[in-house]
């Protein structure tokens, strides 16, 4: 029974055990939030109208995004991962409700979301087929 107990030990630790490679080692999870706090988050869809390099920028894409009928421009710092022709009309997740922020370059009046640790290894997050400008992400 104690040598089964054991076994049931390690096997439960392996897996839980987070790779040694895993994103989680250097970024862990923040503290957890009421699903109030998320629920203020107003994530859409949005679809990439226009996007250009931003002079004297070394991170920057200025984009133009539809979000159904609206368009809102968003500087992003992922100048490093993409070229601006390469997102044109392509479709993304925008936080939609995010205080404008005044920016030496201009007004961005949202955030897009992206994944990875930065330079060349940034992912933008792209909703499946179907998804429209505008729609909400739950």
């Amino acid at each position: 029974m104690i040598e089964d107990s054991k076994a049931d030990a390690e096997a439960e630790k392996a897996l839980t055990a987070k790779p040694a490679n895993s994103p989680l080692n250097d970024e862990p999870i923040e503290p957890e939030i009421e699903f109030g706090d998320f629920a203020k988050v107003d994530l859409r869809i949005a679809r990439i109208v226009s996007c250009e390099e931003v002079p004297k920028a070394d991170k920057l894409l200025k984009m133009q995004l539809d979000i159904g009928g609206e368009t809102r421009q968003v500087f992003s710092g992922i100048k490093s991962a993409y070229k601006p022709e390469d997102l044109v009309g392509k479709l993304t997740v925008m936080v939609a409700n995010l205080k404008p922020r005044k920016m030496k370059f201009g007004m961005s009046e949202g955030m897009v979301l992206a994944a990875g640790p930065g330079g060349s290894e940034l992912w933008l997050l792209e909703p499946h087929e179907g998804a429209q400008p505008g729609m909400r992400v739950m």
